[in-house]
C-alpha cells in the first residue's frame, strides 16, 4: 500500500478527534475525506504530510513519495503569478539554478548534459503547461505578469491550487479547493484530476465535485473512520441503509421520503417543458433517495413563510449597472421578480454576477434605467463580507437578537435559542462570542440572521462556501419550501440542480436567459461560449416572468436597442394582460397552502386513539366530515390550478 493507518489515533489538545483508524490506501486511488466540520479530516492530512504524529497507533508512508498540497498561506510577493506557480517544480527550478551555474562557468559538456535532463523533465513546455493552469483556474493572459501582492485572498488561493497542480507528484492532497473557485473554474479542475495519475486525497463538500473525481469515501463520523467503495453518492446510499437498522431513524427515514416524495409531485405537476425545470425534476428525485442518509443531521430549519408576497416582488428595466468611476459594467439590464421564482446567475468569474446581486440588494446604484421595488418587499442578502459585519465580541444569541430588534421581530430566548439549534448551534455553544467561531459557523450563523428576517426575496452570493456537506443538504431543503423568490449564485451544482429552474447567462455586459440546463452550461464554457446561440434565448432577462415563458424565439443579431425596447413594451403589455390570470393562480396555491396546514391539523387528531372510545363517536363523526370536506375542497383546487396553469401556458407560448 501507498498510505497505511494502524491503529491510529489523533487528538487536538484534549480532545479525541478519531482513533483505532486502520485502512490501507493504494497507489492511483482518488479517495474523497468527508465528515463534519472540526471531525478530523484537515489533521488527517497533516498526519499524511507528516506534519502530525499520531497520538496512538502507526502510520506509514513510502520514504521517497514526492508529495503536492496547497499551503494555506501566501506571502504578498513581488514575484510574478506564473513564475510562482513555476515554483511549484521545484526539480526543474534546481535544474534551472544549475544550468545557470554552468553557463556561468562555460561548462559545456555539463550543460549538454542539463539541458537533456531539462527537456525529460518538461521544462521547455513548462511555462505553457503554467500558463495552462492558471488560465484553466481563471486568471487571464494579463494575469499572469502581475505580481503576487496584487491578488486577493480568494485569488491567493488559487494561486496556491495552480502552484501545487505544478508539482510532478505521486500523492496530491487538496483540502477544500472548491471554495474560492467559480463554477468554470471547478468544471476544469474536474477534468484534471479525473486525468491525474497520482493518488489523491481530496477534502470537498461539493457532492458533484466528489462524485466526479473520487472511488473511494473515508468517512470521520463519531471519533471512528469507515472507508468504502465508490463515490459519494453510493457511499450515501450504504450510510442510509445502516441509519435504517436504527428503528427510530428509520421512522424519521420514511418520513421523509414522504414529503420528499409530495414535494417533487407538486413540483411536477407544475412544471413548464423547459430544459431547466425538467433537470430540476430529476434532481429532485435524486434528492428523495439522499434524504434517507441525512436523517441524523445536526442542522434542520426552514425559511418563515414571508408576511407578504406582493407580484411583483421586484422589476428593473434597460438599467446599467457598475462601479464608481468605471464604464458599466452590465448595460440594458431588465429583470423581473415574482414570488416562486428559482433564479440561478451562470457566467465566467468577472462577468458581474455579484455585481447583479449587489445592485438588487442595494448596494450599488445604477447610472441608467429604472427599478420599481414592491412596496412590501423584504430583502434577505447573503455574501461572504457579510460574515465579517457579525459583531465578533457578541455571542450568536445577541447576535441574532440585534437582528430581530433591526426588523421587528421579537422571541423569547428559549425561542431564539431552538432556532439557532437548527443552525447547529446548541448548549452553551450559543453565548460564546462568535469572533473565534470557524469560516462554515459564521457562514451559519450569516444564514440564520437571514432566515429570521422573513425575507421575501433572498439574494445569496455563494452561499455553500464553508458550509459543509450536512449544512449544504439543509440549506437545498430548506429553499424547496420557501414561498419567497430566490436569486442565486452559487458554485455548488448539487444546490443549483435542486434549487433553481430558471437561468440567466451574465455574459458580455448582458444577462440574458439560457435555455439549457448545467450539462449545457459546461459545453457551452467548453466550447468558448460558441454554443450560446442554440442554448441561450438572446432575449432579454425582461422578456418573461414565469418559468415557461423565457423560451421565446431568438432576436437577430442586428436588432437596435430602439428594437430592443420596443419588443420589451410589447412584452411588459404581454404581462400585464396576464396579470390577472397570474393573480387567481397566486390566490389558488395560498388557498391549497391553507387547506393543507387543515388537513395536517385534523388528521394529527385523528390519531389521537382516545378519539376512537364510544364516549367520543359524535366528535370522531364531526373530525372525519371536516376532513372529507377539506380533501374535496383540496381536489377541487388542484384542478383549478391545473387549468389556471394550463391556460397560462398556452397564452404566454402563443
Amino acid at each position: 500500500p501507498m498510505l497505511d493507518f494502524d491503529d491510529v489515533a489523533i487528538r487536538r489538545g484534549p480532545r479525541l478527534l478519531f482513533s483505532e483508524a486502520s485502512f490501507r490506501l493504494f497507489q492511483g486511488e482518488k479517495v474523497g475525506i468527508t465528515g463534519e466540520n472540526g471531525s478530523g479530516k484537515s489533521s488527517l492530512l497533516s498526519l499524511v504530510l507528516g506534519q502530525l504524529q499520531p497520538d496512538a497507533g502507526h502510520f506509514e508512508r513510502p520514504a521517497r513519495l514526492a508529495v503536492a498540497h496547497v499551503a494555506q498561506d501566501l506571502a504578498p510577493s513581488d514575484q510574478a503569478a506564473i513564475e510562482f506557480v513555476l515554483d511549484g517544480d521545484a526539480a526543474l527550478r534546481a535544474l534551472e539554478a544549475r544550468i545557470t551555474v554552468a553557463e556561468a562557468a562555460g561548462d559545456g559538456v555539463k550543460l549538454a548534459e542539463l539541458h537533456a535532463q531539462y527537456g525529460a523533465a518538461g521544462g521547455y513546455d513548462a511555462r505553457a503547461r503554467a500558463a495552462q493552469l492558471l488560465h484553466g483556474l481563471g486568471f487571464t493572459t494579463a494575469d499572469e505578469t502581475r505580481p503576487v501582492r496584487e491578488f486577493s485572498g480568494g485569488w491567493r488561493v488559487r494561486l496556491n491550487v495552480a502552484r501545487a497542480l505544478m508539482c510532478p507528484s505521486d500523492l496530491l492532497l487538496l483540502d477544500e479547493p472548491t471554495n474560492h473557485l467559480d463554477l468554470d473554474a471547478i468544471l476544469w479542475l474536474e477534468g484534471w484530476l479525473r486525468e491525474y495519475r497520482g493518488t489523491l486525497l481530496l477534502i470537498a463538500h461539493d457532492r458533484e465535485f466528489l462524485d466526479r473525481v473520487v472511488d473511494r469515501i473515508v468517512n470521520i463520523e463519531q471519533g471512528k473512520i469507515g472507508l468504502f467503495r465508490g463515490n459519494y453518492s453510493a457511499f450515501e446510499e450504504t450510510r442510509a441503509a445502516r441509519l435504517a437498522q436504527q428503528s427510530a431513524l428509520y421512522d424519521k427515514q420514511q418520513r421523509e421520503i414522504a414529503h420528499m416524495e409530495s414535494f417533487v409531485e407538486r413540483f411536477r405537476a407544475k412544471a413548464t417543458k423547459a430544459r431547466q425545470a425538467q433537470s430540476r425534476i430529476k434532481a429532485l428525485e435524486r434528492m428523495q433517495r439522499i434524504a434517507p442518509a441525512h436523517v441524523d443531521s445536526p442542522f434542520t430549519f426552514s425559511f418563515a413563510e414571508p408576511l407578504k408576497l406582493p407580484r411583483p416582488l421586484l422589476a428593473i428595466e434597460e438599467v446599467d449597472v457598475g462601479y464608481p468611476g468605471a464604464p458599466p459594467l452590465l448595460r440594458d439590464v431588465s429583470l423581473t421578480i415574482y414570488p416562486g421564482d428559482r433564479i440561478a446567475l451562470l457566467g465566467r468569474n468577472g462577468a458581474g454576477k455579484s455585481t447583479l446581486v449587489k445592485y438588487l440588494a442595494g448596494e450599488l446604484t445604477a447610472s441608467a434605467g429604472t427599478r420599481d421595488d414592491a412596496r412590501d418587499l423584504s430583502i434577505g442578502y447573503f455574501a461572504q463580507h457579510q460574515l465579517e459585519q457579525l459583531d465578533p465580541a457578541a455571542s450568536a444569541l445577541l447576535n441574532l437578537s440585534r437582528r430581530g430588534q433591526a426588523v421587528g421581530r421579537r422571541d423569547t430566548e428559549q425561542g431564539l435559542r431552538d432556532y439557532l439549534a437548527g443552525f447547529g448551534f446548541r448548549g452553551d455553544r450559543v453565548f460564546e462570542p462568535v469572533g473565534p467561531f470557524s469560516g462554515g459557523e459564521k457562514a451559519r450563523l450569516a444564514l440564520a440572521l437571514v432566515a429570521w428576517s422573513r425575507p421575501n426575496l433572498l439574494l445569496l452570493d455563494e452561499p455553500t462556501n464553508h458550509l459543509d456537506l450536512e449544512m449544504r443538504q439543509a440549506l437545498a431543503m430548506a429553499l424547496q419550501e420557501y414561498a419567497g423568490a430566490v436569486l442565486m449564485v452559487s458554485h455548488d451544482r448539487h444546490l443549483l440542480n435542486t434549487v433553481s429552474d430558471r437561468f440567466l447567462l451574465v455574459d458580455a455586459g448582458a444577462v440574458e436567459p439560457f435555455d439549457g440546463d448545467l450539462g449545457d452550461y459546461a459545453a457551452w464554457l467548453a466550447g468558448g461560449g460558441a454554443a450560446a446561440a442554440s442554448k441561450s434565448n438572446s432575449t432579454r432577462a425582461g422578456a418573461s416572468t414565469e418559468p415557461s415563458a423565457h423560451r421565446s424565439a431568438p432576436k437577430a443579431a442586428t436588432e437596435t436597442r430602439a428594437e430592443a425596447q420596443q419588443r420589451r413594451r410589447a412584452q411588459a403589455e404581454r404581462r400585464q394582460e396576464l396579470a390577472p390570470l397570474r393573480s387567481r393562480l397566486a390566490r389558488c396555491e395560498k388557498q391549497m397552502q391553507t387547506l393543507a396546514a387543515d388537513a395536517q391539523r385534523l388528521d394529527q387528531q385523528l390519531a389521537d386513539p382516545a378519539l376512537y372510545e364510544k364516549s367520543e363517536a359524535a366528535r370522531l363523526r364531526d373530525f372525519m366530515a371536516q376532513r372529507a370536506r377539506v380533501a374535496q375542497q383540496i381536489g377541487d383546487l388542484e384542478n383549478e390550478w391545473l387549468e389556471l396553469s394550463e391556460t397560462l401556458e398556452a397564452a404566454v407560448e402563443g
